[in-house]
């Protein structure tokens, strides 16, 4: 039984014969999905759009009178105060006293933090004596401590730099103690494969593993650090960005009450980039999605 092939048909007038030595080739250009194509609006002024709008439209408020001065200062206004403030160094003091304290107690809380969270994480019997008692404590609110910190300590820097520490500490043993127990068994099992001791196992997979978590528990505690010394600067202070704080309400000077916030908001903004460039640097080695 004989099969017939029929003859291919002819190229049409819009489909290039490919197969044609004469055939001249067509350009073809690649297809761009929407959400990799570039903005010609940089992206440090869409950023800004929004908090220079709302300063526009506080100043349009403050002058036209529908925002009263005794109830909030007009833009304007705080930049004076801010000028006047910097200008007879009682600002940079201020912000001095403050660094000071959230420096101690941070350091004291990261090593508290982090101490426990290995113990706890590393070892069982660990887990068994450090767990409940750090998860019973992080449940009481630290502010409500405040007096027995100051029966114990007086009424000086260490009752602030403890009601820091502690504010500090509990974020950051959650998180490391989660980066750790979250390490992925099969690299446990790698490693020891590969004839790594424990303690090649802790600092060649536990440790990297649970860096990520740590540094989100640092971001974490460096917020709540900031919250603990608004607390802690207006209980029997002399000094700081709170004692600032504390004689503008007793004036009623909403316009110096303003400028120290901005200053917290301003350090605590600087400190998140500080530990946002530190972990770009250690964590070079996990790609992450950075968005579309």
């Amino acid at each position: 039984m004989s099969i017939s092939h029929a003859p291919p048909s002819p190229p049409g007038p819009d489909i290039p014969d490919i197969s044609s030595p004469d055939t001249v080739p067509v350009d073809l250009e690649p297809i761009v999905p929407s959400s990799s194509r570039r903005t010609r609006v940089p992206r440090w002024l869409r950023r800004t759009t929004g908090p220079v709008l709302l300063l526009i439209l506080w100043q349009l408020l403050s002058s036209t009178g529908v925002l009263a001065s005794d109830v909030l200062a007009s833009p304007g206004r705080i930049a004076q105060v801010a000028g006047d403030l910097i200008a007879d160094g009682s600002l940079a003091d201020a912000m001095t006293t403050s660094l000071q304290r959230v420096a101690a107690g941070l350091v004291l809380g990261t090593l508290i933090g982090t101490g426990l969270a290995l113990v706890s994480g590393l070892f069982r019997i660990g887990e068994d004596i450090v767990d409940a008692p750090v998860q019973m404590l992080r449940t009481v609110p630290f502010v409500g401590l405040i007096p027995l910190f100051i029966i114990w300590f007086g009424i000086g820097e260490a009752p602030k730099i403890a009601i820091i520490t502690l504010g500090v500490t509990f974020p950051l043993y959650l998180n490391v103690y989660a980066g750790i127990r979250g390490v992925d068994a099969q690299l446990i099992e790698a490693g020891e494969s590969l004839g790594l001791s424990r303690w090649g196992l802790v600092r060649h997979v536990v440790l990297p593993g649970a860096l990520p978590g740590a540094m989100t528990g640092l971001r974490y505690s460096l917020g709540i650090a900031w919250l603990a010394l608004v607390f802690a600067e207006q209980v029997n202070a002399d000094s700081g960005i709170g004692f600032l704080m504390v004689q503008a309400r007793d004036f009623l000077r909403t316009d110096v009450i303003v400028v120290c916030l901005i200053v917290y908001a301003f350090l605590g903004l600087l400190a998140d980039f500080v530990v946002r460039s530190l972990e770009r640097l250690l964590l070079q080695w996990r790609p992450t999605f950075t968005g579309r």
